[in-house]
Order: structure tokens, then C-alpha cells, then sequence
């Protein structure tokens, strides 16, 4: 086998999850997300029949950046998985007042990864980071007053995957945004456990931002469904497909979560 200068080549799935207002509680509020981020995501991971131990992970208190054994479970990473981390949230925030209640961001990709002396470097550290880290995922999670759980996929998982019907999820639970963040352009697909995505304001308050302007988009407030179905007309896996692989990275970025 032909080895290149950066080593082996291969794609992983990848997962980065980061909590709500961690930068702005105390020190104890901070203790207690540190101490329930690691345990939430196991209890999903062992309810979806993934196994935690085997992933190379890379936390950072309120974050966790992970890349899966090749050959994991892609359907069960994105939906049991992340019905269960939902589920678990619920469980969490039960009794809690708002400001003690904990929310996570998290994002899914499959993509080009390798180990780098400072964590991982590659294409797809990336690209989940900056969708992880875009306005559109955060103004819904924002948007769903509440919402325990916002997740975004890119394109390869949401085609390849949702698209083509291989989970139980309807493709038109998901909403199309186009995410711009730093050197990164592209498009992601977001799902709110509870509520149509439909219906969440992702515009920066009329800022003009483009990310609320686009045909699949609605703007308007987050109404919490009881059924957790989403309303017709979201734009279609299939309409996206001339952009899947239009970003632009400046070099090998090792991964890091931004604030």
C-alpha cells in the first residue's frame, strides 16, 4: 500500500457537541456541565449500541470533540444516539430552574480526519467545528426556548443517510441552511427535538444576515410541536447536492472549538 506524506487516508464520523452559556456561569454551574456533559453522552451512546470507550475524544469542559472507529454506526449515531442524548437532557433538566438547565449544541459529519501532534487535523475537524460553531445551529437552539437539544448535520450524512430514508427520521424534519463561518462555506441540515424547524427565527432580529432568506426558510416564532413533527415543505435532501463539496480550507486546521 502507496503511504502519502500525511500518512494513511481515511474518513471517520465525527461528532462535536458544546453546552449553552458555559463562558457565563460560575464556577459551580460550570462544574456541574462538566460533570454531566461526559455522563449524558455515554448513557446515549450505550442506549444506541455504540461503544463510548473505543472513540478518540478530545474534551474541553463544556465540548467534546470525537472521532468514531471506522465502520461505526452511522444510523445509530444519528438517531437513536441523539434521541436518547435528548431524552437525557429532559431527564437532567427535570425540576431545575431555566438558569440550571442544560442545552447542547452537537454536530455530525463524515469526513477526512488524522491524528496531529495537537489532536486531529483534516478537512473534517473542519467542517464540523465551524458548523458546530455557526449562527444558524445556535439561533435555533436559541429560538426553541425549550429545546434541551439542537443537532446539524452536514451534507454527506443528511444525503447519504436521511435523504435516502435509512433512519426513521421524514427528511423534512430537518431544515437546510446555508453556514459561513471563517474559511468555511457550506450547507448543514438541523433538527430541534419538540419543535417544527421550520418555524424557528434564525435571522439575527432582521440583521439581514442570509441566514433566514432562503427559500426553505420561515421566519417566525418557535411553537414546540407535541408530536415532534416537523411541517411540509422543507427543502429537500436532493437540492443541495451541487454544493456538498464546496469548501474552502486554507491548509490543515487542527480541530478547535471556537468561543
Amino acid at each position: 500500500m502507496s503511504v502519502g506524506a500525511m500518512g494513511v487516508f481515511g474518513r471517520r464520523l465525527l461528532l462535536a457537541v458544546d453546552a449553552r452559556g458555559y463562558g457565563s456561569a460560575d464556577t459551580a454551574r460550570q462544574r456541574d456541565i462538566q460533570t454531566a456533559l461526559p455522563r449524558l453522552l455515554s448513557e446515549a451512546a450505550e442506549a444506541a449500541g455504540l461503544d463510548r470507550a473505543s472513540w478518540m475524544r478530545q474534551a474541553a469542559g463544556d465540548s467534546e470533540f470525537a472521532v468514531l472507529p471506522a465502520g461505526s454506526d452511522e444510523q445509530a449515531l444519528v438517531e437513536p444516539f441523539m434521541r436518547r442524548l435528548d431524552a437525557g437532557l429532559r431527564a437532567h433538566n427535570r425540576d431545575r430552574v431555566p438558569g440550571a438547565r442544560l442545552a447542547l449544541r452537537a454536530a455530525v459529519h463524515f469526513g477526512p480526519v488524522s491524528e496531529a501532534p495537537n489532536g486531529f487535523a483534516g478537512p473534517g475537524p473542519v467542517e464540523v467545528s465551524r458548523v458546530l460553531e455557526s449562527d444558524p445551529l445556535r439561533r435555533a437552539l436559541a429560538a426553541a426556548p425549550d429545546a434541551a437539544l439542537a443537532v446539524a448535520l452536514t451534507a454527506p450524512v443528511f444525503t447519504d443517510l436521511v435523504a435516502q430514508e435509512y433512519t426513521n427520521f421524514r427528511p423534512e424534519e430537518y431544515r437546510e441552511v446555508v453556514v459561513e463561518k471563517k474559511e468555511y462555506r457550506g450547507r448543514a441540515w438541523l433538527w430541534v427535538p419538540g419543535y417544527d424547524v421550520h418555524a424557528l427565527d434564525l435571522s439575527d432580529s432582521g440583521s439581514g444576515s442570509g441566514f433566514g432568506s432562503g427559500p426553505d426558510s420561515v421566519s417566525g416564532s418557535g411553537s414546540r410541536t407535541d408530536s415532534g413533527s416537523a411541517a411540509s415543505g422543507a427543502g429537500g435532501g436532493d437540492s443541495a447536492t451541487n454544493n456538498l463539496y464546496g469548501t474552502v480550507i486554507n491548509g490543515n486546521v487542527v480541530f478547535g472549538i471556537s468561543k
